[in-house]
């Protein structure tokens, strides 16, 4: 069964089989999560990254993960350019996008940031609502054959408060479908 974690910390530094890129279509990582992300796994990550390119909102890119410890990014556009601000539906379609790309990879364990929390604009509150909107469609379309924990991981209390709440939600949906 499918299980759920809140974590704080740094994404990047999160033991995971993959971590999530709130991207752009663009696959250009210059700010926030993106920028981190190439700062501390290289420039291989976004060089890979660009062969993709563009890739729409609800499609996810699988990247080497360069020198962090997961072994891949997931590249999930929340936004067409970067730095633009983003919606709750263009977020829960980048979550889905990315857990396919995982459950595809045969990946078991999955990290994500808040996705469009930062230059974005959700709310963390919305943030963490879209998040289990997504799992729960993304159930509901497909039983997992890889897919085994989620991981949320918040950069502040804010987001490990509203991801915190969202938590047992998430799991009463997973235990009801």
């Amino acid at each position: 069964m499918l299980t759920i974690e809140v974590l704080k910390g740094d994404i990047t530094e999160v033991d995971a089989d993959a971590i999530v890129n709130p991207a752009n279509s663009s696959l250009i990582m210059g700010g926030g999560v993106a920028g981190a992300i190439k700062r501390k796994g290289g420039n291989i990550i976004e060089e890979e990254a660009h062969k993709h390119a563009p890739c729409p909102i609800g499609k996810a890119v699988i990247t080497t993960a360069g020198q962090l410890k997961a072994k891949y990014v997931i590249h999930a556009p929340t936004m067409e350019r970067p730095a633009m601000r983003t919606t709750f539906t263009k977020v829960v379609k980048a979550i889905i996008a990315a857990l396919r790309k995982a459950d595809e990879n045969n990946i078991s364990v999955i990290a994500f940031p808040g996705m469009g929390t930062g230059v974005g604009g959700l709310s963390p509150n919305d943030g963490a609502r879209a998040f289990r909107e997504a799992i729960k469609s993304f159930l509901l379309e497909k039983r997992p054959k890889a897919l085994k924990k989620i991981l949320l991981v918040a950069y502040d209390d804010e987001l490990f408060n509203a991801f915190k709440q969202i938590k047992e939600l998430i799991e009463r949906d997973i235990r009801e479908l």
